[in-house]
């Protein structure tokens, strides 16, 4: 059952609250937004990513990656990006367009990599060959090299939101900047 939120604030707190559950919660809808790129051959390009981290003080998003992955030269070259949220539950579709920035060697990278290296997760940042790269078959995937990872973070500083509730016969729908609301046509 939708939320019965009124007010721009309290959407606006919802919003965040619920991007910081996703971010902690593995069975939240929004803990596996799409995000949209423009590729290095000016088409879209988009790919579903985990969520992995929330500020909601800052208005950041934080995503993990392979520093060798397509997604970091694309958002090398043009550092806007999109995300996309559903979620049924809530009746809820979230767009957040971001400014990116990628970090692979600061303190905060060196600081989660040393988190991540004893996870499962670790061999996705270990391998040898990089993402996308063509193999024989589909059973031919490099093993990882220890030692040597590939981990990036996706810094995504949130420019603004459009937010649509859809609901029976009655949509609503906001753009949300850092510091103002418009209710717009769903």
């Amino acid at each position: 059952m939708p939320l019965q939120l009124q007010t721009p604030h309290e959407i606006r707190q919802q919003i965040w609250k619920e991007l910081g559950r996703a971010s902690k919660d593995r069975h939240h809808a929004w803990r596996y937004p799409v995000l949209a790129t423009v590729g290095r051959d000016g088409a879209a390009n988009a790919r579903t990513v985990v969520l992995r981290g929330v500020d909601a003080a800052r208005q950041t998003l934080l995503i993990y990656t392979d520093a060798r992955s397509p997604k970091v030269g694309e958002l090398a070259e043009a550092p806007d990006a999109l995300f996309v949220f559903w979620s049924a539950r809530l009746h809820w579709q979230l767009r957040v367009r971001v400014a990116v920035f990628i970090d692979i060697d600061g303190p905060k990278a060196q600081a989660l990599w040393q988190q991540v290296q004893h996870s499962a997760a670790a061999s996705d940042y270990l391998g040898p060959v990089a993402p996308g790269t063509p193999c024989p078959d589909a059973h031919s995937g490099a093993a990882a090299v220890a030692g040597i990872h590939h981990f990036a973070l996706v810094n995504a500083n949130v420019l603004e939101m459009d937010w649509l509730e859809l609901g029976r016969g009655k949509h609503r729908r906001a753009r949300l900047l850092a510091d103002a609301w418009q209710w717009v046509t769903p």
